[in-house]
Order: structure tokens, then C-alpha cells, then sequence
């Protein structure tokens, strides 16, 4: 009896000092908004004040656009993730992308509420702050969702939607990345408050592109950023919670605006059975499916998959 607690109490040091040991490795505490801001929020980028935040933005081409392009970013990514689209298209289309709560520079919301409902009212917000009265709206994965949401929310405000590996249904993922496990699990989201592992950021990546050998260090650099922006992480975890998939799929077939689906087949978290799902759901919607792409095809293969949208929007 005496050894066994002997090692017990052996086995309970061992893990005391692994932890320390992680945490010291791995200490990345939240940095102010104002640190990230040189490398991450150049020009063209711009702070607006909207329900109580400062907003992280860039609205680029014609002002004169009378049905401007909006991209919405997914989980845990930010505005940049649309760099290739808004270089496409804001010779001839005014693009509008921004943070949205809990994510990139924006940062937390004032009162801590990350429901679909609030996500919907937030671009609302926006885009009447800017004077656009209709939109092209474009979302990928949670921001899709936000998207179709947001054309059920306020039909006169979208004209078309883009869905890029939405989501919307209850999720049914093949493999969850690493920091998306983390954040929904107790204990370890809050061991993660104050500690990023490059490698998991990289290994969340790899995991939602369909050729890993395209996550760059720049990329990881990036990710890494905005994830310790002040209060993100934190947000992330009440936004798992406050704002599920699946919870207004039964009303997905409401959507009756013009709507075009893309796809990476080699999407693993948000499969492409759900691409289907929803092409068969919306009502004259057009399918699109990328066979070598992962879940951020617009980020992976920006020239290919921004070709695709050119076309649907010169319909």
C-alpha cells in the first residue's frame, strides 16, 4: 500500500512538472490590440466604432458600386483570409471584409453575447454604418452561417449569397482541428487562456487545408496573432457555446435569394455531403465542388475559386 502511494504521489509530481514545463514553453498571455496593429491592420485597414466596439476593416474599390461584395470570415480566422478575392475584385467592385466579434482585431463584444442572432444584427450594423443599403453577402464556414442567417434576418439588405463550406447543419466532422477541441472542452480552455503551442496552430491548419505544404510560416504567424488578440480566446469558448450549428438549419430552405455553394472536397470538418445538403435545400442555388480543396478554399486557392464567383456574379 505504502509504495503504491509512493508512486501515485511519484506520477502526481510528474505531471505537476510536465505542466509547468508546458506552460513555460508555451506562455503566450493575451496582447493589446495596439501590438498587432502595425503588422496585421496596415492600410487600407481602418477602426470603425459599431455597437460598442472598434471594428477592424477595409473597404476597398468603386464607392460608386450600388450592390457592394461582403465577405465574412469563419472560426477563429479574420478579414485576411479574403486577401486573394479582394485583389480580384475591387478593380471593378467595391469589397468590404471585416473582423467580426470575438475574432481577429475587432476583439471581444461589449457584453459578452455570441449568438447567431447577435452575429446577424452585428453586419446589419456595419453595413448601415457605411450607407450600404444591398449587398453581395459572402460567408465561409461560420461565416456562412452568419450569412444565410443574415439574408432570412434582413431580405432586403442581400441580393446573393456565396456559401463557402457553410455551416448550418449539425456538425459532423471527420477530424476537428486540435484548437477547436480545446476551446470546447473544460479545464484545457481555460489551461489555453494563457498558453498557444505553434504547433497546434499549425496543426489546425494543415488540417483545414486540403495540401497542407501550403500552411506558410507567414500564415502561422498570422493565425497565432489573432488569436491572442486581447479577449479572443476567451470569446471563442462563448462562442462555441452561445452559437451551435445546427440550431436554424430547419429553416435553410427559406433562403430565396440568388445563391452559389463552394466546396472544398477535401474538407474535413464541414463535410461535402453538407454542400450537397444545402444545394438540395435552397431552391436554384448552383454547386460548385473543388476536389483538391480543403475548408478554406477561398484562402487555398483564391485565383480558381474567385473565377467561379466572377462568373455567378455576372449572371
Amino acid at each position: 500500500m505504502r509504495n503504491c502511494l509512493k508512486i501515485m504521489a511519484g506520477l502526481g509530481a510528474m505531471l505537476v512538472l510536465l505542466t509547468g514545463a508546458f506552460v513555460f514553453y508555451n506562455w503566450a498571455p493575451d496582447r493589446p490590440v495596439e501590438a498587432l496593429q502595425a503588422r496585421w491592420a496596415p492600410p487600407p485597414s481602418v477602426f470603425i466604432p459599431v455597437v460598442d466596439m472598434n471594428v477592424h476593416l477595409r473597404d476597398e474599390g468603386p464607392r460608386d458600386d450600388a450592390m457592394p461584395i461582403v465577405l465574412l470570415h469563419g472560426t477563429s480566422s479574420s478579414l485576411h483570409t479574403w486577401e486573394g478575392w479582394a485583389r480580384a475584385l475591387k478593380e471593378q467592385r467595391r469589397v468590404i471584409r471585416f473582423d467580426l466579434p470575438g475574432f481577429g482585431l475587432t476583439g471581444p463584444s461589449a457584453d459578452n453575447v455570441y449568438t447567431i442572432e447577435r452575429y446577424t444584427r452585428f453586419v446589419a450594423a456595419v453595413l448601415d454604418h457605411l450607407g450600404v443599403q444591398r449587398c453581395v453577402l459572402a460567408g465561409n464556414s461560420f461565416g456562412g452561417y452568419v450569412a444565410w442567417a443574415t439574408s432570412l434576418a434582413y431580405p432586403a439588405l442581400v441580393a446573393k449569397l456565396i456559401l463557402v463550406d457553410a455551416s448550418g447543419y449539425r456538425l459532423q466532422a471527420a477530424v476537428m482541428p486540435i484548437g477547436f477541441r480545446i476551446a470546447m472542452t473544460p479545464v484545457l480552455n481555460r489551461l489555453a487562456a494563457n498558453t498557444l503551442p505553434r504547433f497546434l496552430i499549425a496543426s489546425s491548419l494543415k488540417n483545414v487545408y486540403g495540401d497542407p505544404g501550403k500552411v506558410t510560416e507567414n500564415l502561422i504567424d498570422r493565425y497565432v496573432a489573432i488569436t491572442v488578440r486581447e479577449g479572443n480566446r476567451h470569446a471563442l469558448v462563448e462562442r462555441f457555446k452561445q452559437a451551435p450549428p445546427g440550431e436554424m438549419a430547419d429553416r435553410i430552405p427559406e433562403v430565396n435569394v440568388p445563391t452559389l455553394i463552394l466546396w472544398g472536397g477535401r474538407d474535413r470538418l464541414i463535410l461535402p455531403a453538407m454542400a450537397e445538403r444545402f444545394h438540395h435545400d435552397i431552391a436554384g442555388s448552383h454547386l460548385k465542388i473543388f476536389e483538391d480543396l480543403g475548408h478554406v478554399p477561398q484562402e487555398e486557392a483564391p485565383a480558381r475559386t474567385v473565377a467561379v464567383v466572377k462568373q455567378f456574379l455576372d449572371r
